[in-house]
């Protein structure tokens, strides 16, 4: 057997250090924000629509597989994972077999972000307290000339009962490892949410990587959104248009691409917790419990 990599207490709370130093550059202008009682419009998702709290995204821990001498949290004994509870192994399967499923399947393109448009389609109450770019008439007129072809479930929830009948699918919770695809937004935006919701077995540097890719998916998210962001810094991309359209599109092909790799981490992560091969129908079979 060979022997159990270890970290030093020196080299974990190195690690430690850094991986809070990085994820404070999120978590601390938040903080700032709801002590002043401010909201803002593209930041604040990763922290009101995801739940794990900004003290838990700065904490470090190992992961399975290695000793790090000195280390206690909850769930680590002697500096190491201490077992996999029923709660996370079957959070798990279930990962595996979404994010498998997705990463299996080719990527999507041509969605031009209309989610965001198909939420405020003929309302009177936008998500946001912000402007809309093209008045309520143009962005009802941009729904309407483009096809809305939304495959992700969380996204499309939240569509107007007028916007619903037009989108391509009509995707539903039990379809969603059968829909999900790499191209999408929002599907890259939740591996932060699988895996938090593998801790405490996530290491901390896999959970401040998938973070740190979803800040950057939702600032696309916004930017190609109805909304005008302008005074808040960011520049629109003008989905309205073919132009905007071919930028959206080769955005989200990049960022399918840096995705990719995330994906496999993840996926040789709930191998591990579920004690199953990567390939093995465990984890199939774990994913529809």
């Amino acid at each position: 057997m060979s022997p159990v990599p270890e970290l030093s207490e020196t080299e974990w709370r190195a690690r430690a250090a850094a991986h809070r130093a990085r994820m404070e550059r999120w978590t601390v202008p938040y903080r700032a924000r709801r002590q002043r009682g401010e909201a803002h419009p593209v930041e604040d998702f990763l922290f009101t629509y995801y739940s794990l709290r900004p003290q838990h995204l700065e904490q470090w821990q190992p992961g399975p597989g290695v000793r790090a001498v000195g280390f206690a949290r909850a769930g680590y004994r002697d500096g190491m994972l201490d077992g996999v509870s029923d709660r996370v192994r079957r959070t798990a399967g279930f990962v595996h077999g979404l994010v498998g499923a997705t990463a299996a399947r080719p990527g999507r393109y041509g969605c031009f972000g209309l989610h965001e448009w198909a939420m405020v389609y003929r309302t009177a109450d936008p998500r946001h307290p912000v402007p809309l770019r093209l008045g309520a008439a143009g962005t009802d007129a941009v729904v309407e000339s483009l096809p809305v072809t939304c495959t992700h479930h969380d996204a499309f929830r939240f569509f107007t009962a007028a916007a619903r009948p037009l989108n391509t699918l009509q995707p539903r919770r039990e379809d969603q490892a059968a829909l999900e695809q790499p191209g999408c937004l929002h599907a890259t935006m939740d591996l932060y949410k699988w895996a938090y919701k593998l801790l405490p077995a996530t290491p901390a540097e896999l959970l401040g990587d998938c973070f740190a890719l979803a800040a950057e998916v939702r600032e696309l998210d916004m930017r190609a959104s109805p909304y005008d962001l302008r005074a808040h810094g960011y520049a629109p991309v003008r989905i309205e248009t073919a132009e905007g359209r071919a930028e959206y599109a080769a955005a989200q092909r990049g960022f399918a691409d840096r995705a990719a790799p995330l994906r496999t981490r993840l996926l040789a992560l709930c191998s591990t917790l579920t004690g199953a091969p990567a390939d093995s129908p465990a984890n199939g079979a774990l994913a529809h419990s």
